[in-house]
């Protein structure tokens, strides 16, 4: 979880779902930022709920191009989820273009610049397209967000651009050896499915160290 999502605690209350865990049921603007409870007079964060991982990927690519960057990442996290073992820098790389985004609709650039950064550092381990992403095109703007904040740009001015795909489009594999996307919907994941994947390999190659 992002610090873009973390629960909000208002005085001694705290807005729990019916299993009785934490949310967060304040209304939140364009960019998350939780607002008074009935606020209604500002455009306000939807909540989505994708049905398998590619619903997830298509809302999280539509909310991009309407420049509703915290609810596309939101999103695009049952993505980054279920990614497999070989992906997950992927998807968390474009998710932090899509954070980064939000800095900037929030007039922070102190908050988008590392996140570029990061963004940067862990798509640059992929081919320059990968899974659809255009991971080039998505390199190249990070380089050009970072250059432009670091010239002191009005982040008013910057935009992350459109969702960083080859025109043929992104697309989710559950199999890291797949070359097309699968014929069948992918199931969300409530637990990372790389994190546990990775376990044994990571283990083999401790012990192979």
């Amino acid at each position: 979880m992002s610090d873009d999502q973390a629960p909000e605690v208002s005085g001694s209350r705290r807005d729990r779902r019916e299993d009785g865990r934490p949310e967060q049921a304040r209304p939140r603007d364009r960019t998350g930022r939780p607002l008074p409870y009935g606020t209604t007079d500002v455009p306000l964060t939807e909540q989505h709920e994708p049905t398998d991982v590619e619903h997830a990927l298509a809302l999280g690519v539509d909310l991009w191009g309407q420049e509703r960057y915290f609810e596309a990442h939101e999103c695009l996290e049952y993505v980054w989820h279920a990614a497999p073992v070989d992906d997950p820098d992927l998807w968390q790389g474009v998710i932090q273009i899509a954070v980064a985004g939000v800095h900037l609709q929030r007039d922070n650039p102190g908050g988008a610049r590392p996140l570029l950064e990061r963004a940067a550092k862990r798509l640059s381990r992929y081919p320059e397209v990968h899974r659809g992403i255009d991971v080039a095109g998505a390199l190249a703007r990070c380089r050009r967000l970072i250059d432009a904040l670091d010239d002191r740009a009005d982040p008013a001015t910057l935009d992350v651009g459109g969702f960083p795909a080859t025109p043929q489009g992104a697309w989710f594999p559950p199999d890291p050896t797949a070359l097309a996307p699968p014929d069948h919907p992918s199931p969300l994941v409530d637990e990372p499915t790389w994190l546990t994947a990775g376990q044994p390999r990571r283990a083999r190659e401790r012990d192979e160290g």
